[in-house]
C-alpha cells in the first residue's frame, strides 16, 4: 500500500473524470507497493502476479466501486453509507467499525516508518536497522505518545500536509519510473542488471510462501473507495465516476508493469534472497532512490528528498489516521447508536478524546508486541505483513455492498452498471469477497515462525471481536439510562 492512504480534500466545486483518476490513483497507489511486489515475489516474477491480480480483482473491484458511486452519488460516507443504503444501520456500523479498527496496526507502523525516513535523509544509510528493538520500540512510543496529543489538538494544517506529502511521493515514484529508464543513456558506463524474460524468471513458483504472500498484492491495489465522496463534484457523476476508475485500474497497472521493470535494472531481477528480504523492504526504496542518484551524478540528493518527503507523509498520516477514521466512525448517526457513550465524549477542539485513547492503547499494545522483533527491518516488515492481513478485511464491505445492491437492483437507479447480467454480477462481487478473505486468511501464516503466525491470527481476532462487544455495552448503557 503508498505511505498515504487518506483521501484528498479538494475545493473545486466540479471534478473531471481525469482529475478524479489521479486523485484516486495517488491515494491507492506508491512505489513502497513496486518495492514490497518485487520484494516478495522474486524480482520481475511478480509481473505475472501483478497482471493476474489486475485482471482477476482489481479491475472488477474499480468497476463495483463505480457502480456503487454512481448509484449513491449523493451518499457521502463512502462504503458505510453504501451498506446503510442496502441493509441495516446495525451492518453499517459494523462497516464502519471495521474501517476504522482496521487502522490500528497501520498506525503502530507509521511511528517507526517515520523515523526510519528521517535517518536516511539525514545518514543515508541503514543505521536505524542496527538499533535493538527495545530501542527502536522506545522511540516509536514516544512519537506515537506525541503524535496522539497533536491529534487531541485537531490540527487540521496538517490534511493539507498530507496531501502535499502524497503528492510528492507520487511525483517521486513516477519520476524514478522514467529517470531510470534514461539512466543507461545518461550513464552507459554505470553497472545495470539485463533483464532476462524466459519462462523460469517471470512465471513464480506456487509454493506455500507464494499463496501465503498474495495478501501484500490485494493490500496494495485496495482502497479506491476512499475516493467515493468526490463523487456527487464530477461534472457527469453517472458517467465520469465509473470512466475515472477505469483509468485508475490502467494506470496503477502500468506503473506496478514498469516500476517492478525498472527495479530489476537496479538490483538482481530474480530477486532477493530470504536473508535479504526483510531488509529490502525496510530500505529497498532508499537504496533505489540513492543509486538512481549515483547514476545521475547527484550523490545522495534524490534519496534525501524522498526521505523527507516520506518522513512528512508518514507522521502526517500517523495523525491522520489516529483521527479520520474515528470521526467516520464517531461522526455517523447510524454508528453513533451502537458505539459506548464514553467514546462520544468530544473536547473543546472537537476530538473524541476517549477514542483516541483506546487507539493509542490497541496500537501502543502492537508498539509493545513488536519487542519481539529483532530489529529496526525485521519490525517494519513484520508490520508490513500485518497490515497486508487487517486492512483489506474493509473491502469485504466494498463488495458486500454490491452484493446486495445488485441483489435489489429494482430498488436503486444507477446511471452506470458494471455488470447488466444479475446472476454474473452477484458471482464477481462473490468472486472479490471470497479472494479478499482467502487471502487476508493465508497472510497470517509466517514461515518458520510460530509465535508471529499466532499473533498475526489473534490481534485482528481481538480488533474485531471489540467492534461485537462495543454494541452490548452500548445497550446495557441505553437499558440503565431508561430505568
Amino acid at each position: 500500500m503508498p505511505q498515504n492512504k487518506q483521501a484528498i480534500n479538494t475545493d473545486t466545486k466540479k471534478i473531471t473524470w481525469y482529475t478524479l483518476a489521479f486523485m484516486a490513483f495517488s491515494t491507492v497507489w506508491g512505489f513502497g507497493n513496486v518495492v514490497n511486489g518485487f520484494g516478495y515475489f522474486h524480482g520481475i516474477q511478480v509481473i505475472f502476479s501483478w497482471i493476474m491480480m489486475f485482471a482477476l480483482y482489481f479491475v472488477p473491484y474499480s468497476l463495483m466501486v463505480g457502480e456503487l458511486g454512481s448509484t449513491f452519488k449523493n451518499a457521502g460516507g463512502g462504503v458505510t453509507s453504501w451498506v446503510l443504503e442496502t441493509t441495516n444501520p446495525k451492518l453499517a456500523y459494523y462497516a464502519g467499525y471495521t474501517y476504522w479498527v482496521v487502522h490500528i496496526p497501520y498506525i503502530a507502523s507509521k511511528g517507526s516508518g517515520g523515523l526510519k525516513a528521517l535517518a536516511w535523509m539525514f545518514l543515508k544509510n541503514e543505521w536505524y536497522d542496527s538499533l535493538p528493538s527495545w530501542q527502536v520500540q522506545l522511540a516509536t512510543g514516544v512519537v506515537f505518545v506525541f503524535f496522539l496529543w497533536v491529534a487531541s489538538k485537531g490540527l487540521s494544517p496538517l490534511k493539507a500536509l498530507t496531501t502535499i506529502a502524497g503528492s510528492s511521493m507520487f511525483v517521486m515514484s513516477i519520476l524514478f519510473i522514467l529517470m531510470m529508464f534514461a539512466a543507461p543513456m545518461i550513464n552507459p558506463s554505470a553497472q545495470y542488471f539485463h533483464l532476462d524474460f524466459t519462462w523460469e524468471n517471470i512465471i513464480p513458483q506456487f509454493n506455500v510462501n507464494y499463496f501465503t504472500s498474495l495478501s501484500i498484492l490485494v493490500f496494495a491495489v485496495g482502497g479506491c473507495e476512499k475516493i467515493s465522496p468526490y463523487v456527487n463534484k464530477v461534472t457527469n457523476p453517472g458517467k465520469d465516476f465509473p470512466k475515472g476508475m477505469i483509468a485508475l485500474a490502467i494506470m496503477v497497472m502500468v506503473c506496478a508493469i514498469l516500476g517492478t521493470l525498472a527495479l530489476g535494472m537496479m538490483f538482481d531481477p530474480t530477486g532477493v534472497t530470504a536473508e535479504q528480504q526483510s531488509s529490502f523492504i525496510a530500505n529497498g526504496a532508499y537504496v533505489a532512490f540513492q543509486k538512481l542518484g549515483e547514476y545521475y551524478h547527484v550523490g545522495d540528493l534524490f534519496v534525501i528528498f524522498y526521505g523527507a518527503c516520506n518522513a512528512i507523509g508518514q507522521f502526517s498520516t500517523l495523525v491522520l489516521s489516529i483521527d479520520a477514521p474515528l470521526r467516520m466512525l464517531l461522526d455517523d448517526e447510524s454508528a453513533r447508536q451502537f458505539v459506548p457513550r464514553p467514546l462520544l465524549k468530544q473536547n473543546a477542539h472537537g476530538a473524541y478524546v476517549n477514542g483516541i485513547i483506546l487507539v493509542g492503547v490497541l496500537s501502543g499494545a502492537i508498539i509493545a508486541i513488536q519487542l519481539l522483533g529483532t530489529g529496526a527491518a525485521d519490525i517494519i516488515t513484520w508490520l508490513t505483513k500485518l497490515n497486508s492481513v487487517c486492512m483489506p478485511m474493509r473491502y469485504l464491505w466494498v463488495f458486500f455492498a454490491y452484493i446486495m445492491l445488485r441483489k435489489s437492483t429494482k430498488h436503486f437507479k444507477s446511471d452506470y452498471t458494471f455488470i447488466k447480467n444479475k446472476g454474473l454480477a452477484i458471482f464477481v462481487g462473490a468472486w472479490c469477497f471470497a479472494v479478499t478473505a482467502i487471502f487476508c486468511l493465508l497472510g497470517v501464516y509466517a514461515e518458520g515462525d510460530i509465535v508471529r503466525t499466532i499473533l498475526n491470527i489473534v490481534m485482528p481476532f481481538v480488533l474485531l471481536a471489540l467492534g461485537l462487544v462495543m454494541p452490548e455495552i452500548r445497550k446495557r448503557e441505553d437499558a440503565k439510562a431508561a430505568q
